[in-house]
């Protein structure tokens, strides 16, 4: 079914990300519905070589659940998908005698993503092989504007520091009632417990008493017929 642009702004961002991932073509490739050279693959991640390479070798490193950019991804996600890509930096400075990787993400459009869906590209460099696009120029810095700068950018770091700071917390208060209630079971069954043992003891020792009295006037009544 083909939407126009209103039926586009009306759906819900999981109705839009559904289906981005039906027509994104590297989520098709993490399903093995497309064909790709694959160099790595676990439940995670899959690691293919690029058809347009940079030099050969060039991999590209990407989640099998679709997202967009490094944002959208779930930090265990981010640390593990960078412990891939070291693995597999080590094995293409082996395989294709690398002398170094470049390691990089086209985070966005502004940075040059061209695709929609979040990767790391590892690229095996040599000497003089020629690629100039890791040349970053380089201009005089104002001092009034890197205090400005370095202020804006701490703010909004520590901002976001503190609401994930708040969220773990309120994760660890809304389980510690459940914790708490688990103690009060635990300690009121243990109460019940020891009051039933208790009533069981006792009700053990009237019965006993009363059993005692009955067999001694059971002895008083023989002796007394034997007299």
């Amino acid at each position: 079914m083909e939407l126009n642009s209103e039926d586009l702004e009306n759906l819900s961002p999981e109705e839009m990300a559904e289906i981005q991932k039906k027509n994104c073509i590297f989520c098709q490739i993490a399903k093995g519905a497309v064909n790709a050279k694959k160099i790595y693959e676990d439940d995670k991640v899959i690691g293919i070589l690029d058809i347009n390479p940079a030099n050969p070798g060039h991999t590209l490193l990407l989640p099998k659940e679709h997202y967009m950019i490094l944002p959208q991804m779930p930090d265990e996600l981010v640390n593990y998908i960078f412990v891939i890509a070291k693995g597999i930096s080590n094995a293409l400075l082996r395989a294709v005698g690398a002398t170094g990787t470049n390691i990089f993400i086209a985070n966005g459009v502004g940075a040059g993503q061209r695709a929609p869906h979040f990767m790391v590209h590892i690229i095996p460099r040599i000497d003089n092989d020629g690629i100039k696009c890791f040349e970053i120029p380089q201009s005089k810095a104002n001092i009034e504007e890197l205090e400005k700068l370095s202020y804006v950018v701490s703010e909004i770091i520590r901002t976001e520091m503190e609401k994930k700071k708040k969220k773990d917390i309120k994760l660890i208060v809304k389980e510690e009632p459940e914790i708490l209630q688990s103690k009060e079971r635990i300690e009121s069954n243990k109460s019940k417990r020891m009051g039933k043992e208790k009533e069981n003891q006792t009700n053990n020792e009237i019965d006993g008493k009363k059993k005692k009295s009955r067999n001694l006037d059971k002895i008083t009544d023989l002796l007394l017929r034997k007299k």
